[in-house]
């Protein structure tokens, strides 16, 4: 099993930001050592490692280089400057010499631009994601920026595009536009998406499998096993539930499934599109 979205951070290291509902319950390390028996308790094999901080030259190369020591990371989504795309083509070369990176985030939701991802030397910027065969990972907040994520998709069908934590569903607004913009993310056999959720739905539920099993069945129903890949989002996840209850809900929610289905969720999808 590859548990396909998580993080580490060291206060020490850097400055990090919590939103404000979530205070100060972050504000401390998140490491290997932490994880390590987590995995091992679910009996998780490996990882991906994606970024949280939108810099060159700290957080990215760090990620990298713990690759180097810690087996269970098979590979990291890291940051590069998209919207300069010289600049990104130099990272590029440099970062892939340096280690496991199998993809590229932007928070585009920090973006006040909801077309942010939509601009020229961005576009150019994905383009050179596309050529190295590396994923580009997008956590659209509203459907301005789900939007964009579509739009992208039918401009760049040759980018691998993962949507993360089920393309952000905001329960507070119902079931519509977000079921309607992921019917349409599905047809793009470039995309594929995280079954995992984001600070808005741990917030509001904490973690509940039945009440997130309602939007996990119409993503799996849509993209079927073979584009969805199961993932914690830990730490954050901690808000809500423990690892251990998380992917024991993760379970449940494709228990349904053939079992060629659930290997491929539960880590053969995740191989697959990051080429781990």
């Amino acid at each position: 099993m590859i548990d396909a979205h998580h993080h580490f951070w060291w206060t020490g290291r850097h400055a990090y930001t919590w939103p404000e509902q979530v205070g100060e319950r972050l504000a401390r390390d998140f490491t290997p050592d932490d994880l390590r028996p987590e995995l091992a308790r679910c009996g998780i094999k490996g990882t991906v490692l994606v970024q949280v901080l939108h810099q060159l030259g700290g957080e990215t190369e760090e990620c990298l280089d713990i690759c180097k020591d810690v087996n269970f990371v098979r590979g990291v989504v890291g940051w590069l400057p998209l919207a300069d795309p010289d600049a990104t083509s130099r990272a590029l070369e440099r970062l892939r010499a340096g280690g496991k990176l199998v993809g590229v985030r932007h928070l585009i939701s920090n973006e006040p631009d909801p077309r942010w991802v939509l601009q020229e030397r961005v576009v150019e910027s994905l383009k050179l994601l596309a050529a190295a065969g590396l994923a580009f990972d997008a956590i659209p907040v509203n459907a301005a920026q789900f939007e964009s994520v579509l739009d992208l998709a039918a401009r760049l069908p040759e980018l691998k595009i993962v949507i993360n934590h089920l393309g952000r569903p905001l329960p507070e607004r119902g079931w519509e536009p977000w079921a309607t913009q992921v019917a349409r993310a599905a047809e793009h056999r470039c995309v594929s998406i995280k079954l995992s959720i984001g600070l808005d739905i741990i917030m509001r539920w904490r973690w509940s499998t039945d009440e997130v099993r309602r939007y996990s069945d119409h993503v799996l129903d849509l993209f079927t096993s073979n584009r969805v890949m199961a993932a914690s989002n830990w730490p954050v996840i901690l808000l809500g539930a423990s690892y251990a209850q998380t992917w024991q809900g993760i379970t449940d929610m494709v228990s349904a499934l053939s079992v060629d289905e659930r290997h491929a969720v539960m880590g053969g999808t995740a191989e697959r599109v990051y080429e781990l």
